[in-house]
């Protein structure tokens, strides 16, 4: 509980006058927030946004924070962690339950196949944010760029 900033009389933290002496009372001022992503540098959140199955919950924190916002290289890695998620997502949940067939089927060979070049492109995609290159993916990355560019 505060006290009156004149005759030290406990108030209510939302009383704009001391209750006993009547004056009026200082506003408090919200304290900042800090910046959990202060430390993180931007190749570091580049390279989080391509972690297999996992990159897309950094690419939703790197897009939604206000330290990248206006970093338009960190953004394309985020937009185009989150298209390369989309397309696992679509390989999981559309390809692999209509052509899934039964074990040792060719369709199921071919959805294993898919799964592993994602992998790979993902890896591929670390390694290159490593070296902060911006590499931009046939078809998802072009997408990520005009995603980017958009404020």
């Amino acid at each position: 509980m505060p006290f009156c900033s004149q005759c030290g009389h406990q108030v209510d933290a939302r009383d704009v006058f001391c209750a006993k002496c009547g004056s009026r009372q200082p506003v408090p001022t919200p304290q900042p927030q800090p910046d959990v992503l202060a430390g993180i540098s931007p190749r570091t959140a580049s390279i989080l946004c391509y972690i297999p199955t996992l990159g897309w919950i950094a690419a939703v924190i790197i897009l939604a924070t206000q330290r990248f916002r206006n970093d338009v290289v960190v953004r394309f890695h985020a937009f185009q962690g989150l298209y390369l998620f989309a397309g696992w997502l679509f390989i999981q949940w559309a390809l692999k339950p209509v052509f899934g067939g039964g074990h040792g089927s060719p369709q199921l060979a071919l959805c294993k196949l898919l799964e592993a070049g994602l992998v790979g492109v993902w890896i591929f995609m670390m390694v290159k944010a490593a070296h902060q290159q911006a590499y931009v993916l046939p078809v998802i990355g072009e997408l990520a760029q005009k995603s980017a560019a958009e404020r």
